[in-house]
């Protein structure tokens, strides 16, 4: 399924799953909002690797050891039921090393390429994600098998990640930053095609979305990745029909906390994160 990326099929789970949502910040965000809807009856927990935000700066073999040694604390200390890495950067790199260490169920996102392929009418779209992304085979791989007819802008926006944390904690960017990292996203061929479909290949940028529309010199579609890994989730845990009247608010857990302003905290609880936890892991931890 474009958009997301999972191993093996999830073993049984009890009637109201435990959902870890997993990213190195707050992009993740995003994601759960779209899970939480496709599964408004599970208990979910937010955690942030916040102590080694951004995992752009990480090489792949630190990033892997990190995040190896991070899971491992989290699934002893809220056994879910089904983990969803929410964050490109991780899930290109690390899922296979989680899949074979955990029993867990994981489920990844990867950038939308097949959906924007499909969604194109002038062929021209462009790839935005951090710039480790643009440049893993991986991605390269991606465009190769699904967007082969298409003429793809690659583009890695060294800021917007930090903007989009900066955003949630009170301190906008101002529009002028924002537009020139995202100004490389439009192109116009000689031939007077120009890009049509933009992929939001970091789950922070739907953060920022309303603001891209704002500032795009034309409309185009914007490929969010979200919605795809809920129906993934749904796929795995199955469907329900129970409210979430009985559910839990979603716990939103930390390995620094550096980071948790008045503001943030509540930008976290308008989107149910209603108790916040730091179990300190500094970075040098592994």
């Amino acid at each position: 399924m474009a958009g997301a990326t999972t191993g093996a099929v999830a073993r049984s789970v009890a009637p109201t799953p435990t959902i870890l949502v997993f990213d190195s910040g707050l992009g993740g965000l995003t994601v759960l909002e779209q899970v939480r809807r496709a599964r408004p009856d599970a208990a979910f927990v937010y955690a942030a690797d916040d102590a080694a935000f951004p995992y752009g700066r990480l090489t792949e073999s630190v990033l892997i050891a990190r995040v190896l040694t991070v899971m491992e604390r989290l699934i002893a200390l809220h056994a879910p039921d089904l983990v969803v890495v929410a964050c490109n950067t991780a899930s290109t790199l690390v899922l296979p090393a989680l899949r074979q260490r955990f029993v867990t169920p994981f489920v990844g996102v990867v950038p939308p390429i097949k959906p924007a392929a499909a969604a194109t009418r002038s062929q021209v779209i462009t790839l935005l994600a951090t710039p480790g992304t643009v440049a893993r085979a991986y991605t390269h791989e991606l465009i190769e098998a699904y967007a082969g007819a298409c003429e793809v802008t690659l583009v890695g926006a060294p800021n917007l990640a930090g903007f989009a944390e900066a955003e949630l904690a009170g301190a906008p960017s101002d529009d002028a930053a924002l537009a020139a990292e995202i100004a490389p996203c439009f192109v116009t061929r000689p031939d007077g095609r120009r890009t049509d479909v933009v992929c939001l290949s970091c789950t922070h940028y739907p953060l920022l979305l309303a603001r891209f529309q704002a500032l795009a010199p034309w409309p185009v579609t914007w490929i969010d990745p979200a919605p795809a890994i809920a129906r993934r989730v749904i796929q795995l845990l199955g469907p329900t029909d129970r409210d979430a009247s009985d559910a839990p608010p979603v716990l939103g857990a930390f390995t620094g906390g550096a980071g948790l302003t008045d503001p943030l905290r509540l930008s976290l609880a308008v989107r149910g994160i209603g108790t916040v936890a730091v179990e300190p892991m500094p970075l040098g931890l592994q």
